[in-house]
This record gives structure tokens, sequence and C-alpha cells, in this order.
């Protein structure tokens, strides 16, 4: 298993080593030991998430709030998407920032955003499963988001506006630069 740190080296890519052969493949997926000796501090999952989409599903940008907030360990099973990671840690010197990552069921990739950070992903094929690992149950009293197409933040989703299929919640999203519902840099939002 392979991690590599990003332009914001808070997000992290996880590479597992695939063994394959005539019969298919074998690939561990999680590691609890190797992730906590590549970043020095545990992250204890609680729950895990899938989802099924088609192409041109966006579902994003979201967070929760603390004491609520989550890490997130995010992988597709099936298909394609492009996982997005935005830096809302007010002070951060990548605060906006983003980190955008395909993730594939041929890759194998995985992205592990941590607390402070907002999150969300484009499907870039029919029939994609997503999957992730978070740290800390779904509260919908701390439930955030912020707009997918914020200019600010300059993403670049892949699929045209007008091919984008959005729930009502996320069409509604604020603006970055319209909400103080975000995170403090240098709080370690890990002490629960």
């Amino acid at each position: 298993m392979k991690f590599i740190r990003t332009e914001i080296e808070d997000v992290v890519i996880v590479e597992p080593t695939v063994h394959g052969d005539a019969r298919g493949y074998f690939v561990e997926t999680f590691r609890e030991d190797k992730l906590q000796e590549f970043l020095g501090y545990k992250i204890n999952f609680c729950q895990d998430n899938e989802s099924k989409s088609s192409r041109g599903v966006l579902r994003g940008l979201h967070y929760q709030l603390a004491p609520a907030a989550q890490t997130k360990l995010v992988r597709v099973i099936q298909g394609r998407v492009l996982d997005v990671a935005v830096d809302i840690r007010k002070g951060s010197p990548t605060f906006g920032k983003h980190v955008a990552v395909e993730l594939t069921s041929e890759n194998k990739r995985q992205l592990l955003v941590p607390r402070g950070f907002a999150h969300g992903f484009v499907v870039l094929e029919d029939d994609t499963v997503f999957a992730y690992k978070v740290d800390n149950y779904y509260s919908p009293e701390n439930d955030r988001g912020i707009a997918f197409d914020d200019a600010t933040l300059g993403i670049e989703w892949q699929v045209p506006h007008a091919e984008l299929n959005l729930s009502e919640k996320d069409k509604k999203q604020p603006l970055l630069s319209e909400t103080d519902d975000i995170f403090d840099y240098g709080v370690n939002y890990y002490n629960d």
C-alpha cells in the first residue's frame, strides 16, 4: 500500500497493491496500521457508505461541522469519478484550494479527505458505485455544503454544466465567501 501526499499535504492518495492473475485479483483496500503509521495519528472509522449513480451526477460539496466533523476515505468499486476535496480551514495557506483526483475501478486509487475539507464528486461513467468510510456518524444538524460551481474555487468538473444532475439541496448551496460555518486552521478537530 502506497500513500501519496497531494499539493495540499493533508489530502492523501492511497494506492493499494493489486495482486492479479488469471483468476482475477486480490487487494487490501484498508489497513489501519499502515494508515496510522503514515499519518502519525489514528482515525477511528465507524461507518461505511455506498452510492450508485449515472454519468453526470454531482454530489457535493459537503461537510459536517464539529463535533460531527468527518474524515472520509473514498473509493470507486465500479466505474469512474472525479473526486474533489476543498480546504475550508480559515487561515490555512491553502484555504479555498482543492485537490481533484480521478478514482476508477481500474486504478483502485482512494482519497483520504480529512476533517476541515468539503468533499464532492462527479460521476464520469454510468453505473458507478462509490464507497467510503467515515469516522463520525451522519449528523443532520451539522450537515453543511458549499456551491460546487463557486468560481473562486476553480474546479473543472469535466462534465458540461448542462449535463450535471444535482439534488435540490446541492443546487442551493452558498458560496464559500457567503458562509461562516467552516473550520479554523490549526485547530485539532480529532480531539473527540
